[in-house]
This record gives C-alpha cells, sequence and structure tokens, in this order.
C-alpha cells in the first residue's frame, strides 16, 4: 500500500481493477478545501490514458512489476518469441502487446515489463531509438540539404519511414521508435 505522498512518474498501481501506469501526478493545494493530487493514467493492457483526481492521502496498491532483459528470437503464426539474456528462458509474447513490433530485428535487445505475482507479461519495450539500414528509396541528390522536403524509404524489415531527399540505399539512419521520425543519418 501506499498513499498519493508516494505517487512517482512510472509506478504502477491497481486502479478500478486493472494496472495502470502512473504517467503524470500533480499535488494540488487549493487555498480553499483539502489537498488533491491530479493523475494521469494509463491502462497497460489497453494502452489508454485517463485523467483521475484522488484525495489527498489516499491508500493504493502498488504492483510489483520488472523490467526484464530479452533479446528478439523471430515470429510466427502464432506469435513472437524471445530468449531471456541471463537464463536464456524463452517466452512466447502475442502481437498486441509489443509497442511498435513493426521496428523488431533478429537479435535485437528489448526490456519485457513482467508483472511480478503472476508472472504475465505486461509489455515488450523497444528502445527509444534504433539503427536501421535503408534497402530501397529513390536516388538522393547532392546537396539537397537545405529544404524540409521528405521522401518515403523502406527499411530492413519491410517498414517505410520517411526521410530527407539526400538519403540513399544503404544508409544507416537512426529512427525514433514511437514517433517513426527519422533523427539522423549514422556513420559506418
Amino acid at each position: 500500500m501506499a498513499s498519493t505522498a508516494d505517487f512517482r512518474n512510472g509506478m504502477v498501481i491497481e486502479f478500478n481493477n486493472d494496472l495502470y501506469v502512473i504517467v503524470q501526478f500533480q499535488h494540488v493545494k487549493p487555498g480553499k478545501g483539502p489537498a488533491f493530487v491530479r493523475t494521469k493514467l494509463k491502462n497497460i493492457k489497453t494502452g489508454r490514458v485517463i485523467d483521475n483526481t484522488f484525495n489527498s492521502g489516499v491508500k493504493v496498491n502498488v504492483a510489483r512489476v520488472e523490467r526484464r532483459p530479452y533479446q528478439y528470437l523471430y515470429k510466427d503464426d502464432i506469435g513472437y518469441y524471445f530468449m531471456h539474456r541471463d537464463t536464456f528462458e524463452q517466452i512466447h509474447v502475442e502481437e498486441h502487446i509489443i509497442d511498435y513490433p513493426e521496428f523488431l530485428l533478429d537479435g535485437q535487445g528489448v526490456e519485457i515489463v513482467v508483472h511480478a505475482d503472476t508472472e504475465n507479461v505486461l509489455s515488450v519495450e523497444l528502445p527509444q531509438f534504433v539503427v536501421r539500414e535503408i534497402t530501397y528509396t529513390e536516388p538522393g541528390l547532392r546537396g539537397d540539404t537545405a529544404t524540409n522536403t521528405l521522401k518515403p524509404a523502406k527499411i530492413e524489415n519491410g517498414t517505410t519511414v520517411m526521410v530527407p531527399l539526400f538519403i540513399n540505399t544503404g544508409d544507416k539512419i537512426k529512427i525514433e521508435v514511437a514517433t517513426k521520425y527519422y533523427m539522423e543519418r549514422v556513420k559506418g
């Protein structure tokens, strides 16, 4: 049990018979009336974000979750398979649990969030940025860096991202996973 004074971003709590992550919170002490805490809570299963206000001092159950290092192995008709980096234990995960599965590559490291009490997989999180090679894009023009014009490009696993005109087939680029935005060209 924890009170509203213990709230932290990223804390997982049990709320309305479900698990929620605290995305944002704010303690408010109005001039008149009791203090309260405004929160934004993200449902772990559905990803839906809700606003909720707790009275100050209310007790909530904190869920124990663990972040474990895994490596992506392969995908088949049933789902995705990952291997724990230390114990080599393999697990199967359904696609809807994975954040941005289109950026997974064989052998890539991920963090799997597991409910410690039930051993249920809650989510599979990729790194914030990934480096991928361009497998096809229209030829670029030298010196075409002044404009913010973008063109489509396919990366290693077939996903299409938008890149600047000067990017060519074979270039490696850094992509922000959550937005699918091109960040920069990577040397070597």
